[in-house]
């Protein structure tokens, strides 16, 4: 047996029964989704910076977009509207394409 005690993704549960295993899990109510969904996008996040090469970044990233994809439906936020609040925040300040790094703000 192995204790996961984290979010998936909808699937997963019958994908282990279809391997012929048993999966106990349950359906969180929206706080605790919020709270998971967090742990989720650490998770995610800590994966994507550990990636060995671009195929596992590439994948990671993907796992990274799915979890934004929750969030999105969580606030009621179409992913549209985050995409053009983004090219609204890009021409207004900028992307990080440049790579700039601020040190210090002299007063």
């Amino acid at each position: 047996m192995t204790l996961y005690k984290k979010l998936v993704r909808d699937g997963i549960p019958q994908i282990i029964e279809s391997k012929g295993e048993k999966c106990i899990y349950e359906i969180l109510d929206d706080e605790k989704y919020a709270v998971e969904l967090r742990k989720k996008l650490d998770e995610e996040i800590l994966e994507y910076i550990e990636a060995a090469n671009v195929e596992d970044a590439t994948e990671e990233l993907a796992d990274v977009l799915e979890v934004i994809h929750a969030y999105a439906l969580i606030h009621g936020v179409s992913l549209e509207n985050a995409e053009t609040m983004r090219l609204k925040k890009a021409s207004e300040r900028g992307g990080f394409a440049n790579k700039v790094f601020l040190v210090e703000v002299l007063d």
